[in-house]
């Protein structure tokens, strides 16, 4: 690779490292070409991009930024990447999704907030409730509070209209 496709190489994944929620950085040793495949598919079905990147690459991409001192014992051996743009927690579920499937794919690290994660708390972040689905339990908790006042104003009227129907019933009984 000469100089020019090398510098434009960094340059790219220093803009996929700046505008990312959050990456995980794996070791795919052993994957076979299919294998990688069906990883690829995930990582696109997850709105995640997947990459194979150099170690030294990832060194000099790293370089004056807040994991460059904490990314470097994660830095050996074959290296992937999973960046997530909108989802933090998108990228971290895939990856530990596969590798509960496959065995050859284990975890190194992750990169959240300026902050390099080891690879327990990878699955900690897949866990956690992705950006959808925190937004919707937010609508729910700010939903909650009119609904409930909604059924305050009609329990009135439908507490009568059910009385007026047991009188009726008792009318007709008679």
């Amino acid at each position: 690779m000469n100089r020019e496709l090398k510098a434009r190489e960094i340059q790219t994944l220093r803009e996929r490292f700046g505008r990312m929620a959050a990456a995980i950085l794996s070791d795919y040793r052993g994957l076979t070409v299919q294998e990688t495949s069906q990883l690829r598919d995930a990582c696109r079905e997850a709105a995640v991009e997947l990459r194979v990147v150099k170690n030294t690459f990832l060194r000099e991409v790293t370089k004056d930024t807040p994991y460059q001192d904490a990314i470097r014992p994660y830095i050996r051996g074959m290296t992937v990447v999973a960046w997530s743009f909108e989802d933090p927690t998108a990228a971290a579920r895939v990856i530990t999704d596969y590798a509960k499937k496959n065995d050859k794919v284990k975890v190194k690290c992750a990169l959240l907030d300026g902050k390099v994660l080891p690879a327990g708390d990878v699955k900690k972040i897949a866990g956690m409730p992705g950006k959808n689905q925190l937004r919707a339990q937010l609508l729910a908790t700010f939903q909650a509070p009119a609904q409930q006042f909604v059924r305050t104003l009609v329990a009135g009227a439908q507490n009568f209209v059910y009385l007026l129907d047991a009188r009726k019933r008792e009318v007709e009984k008679n």
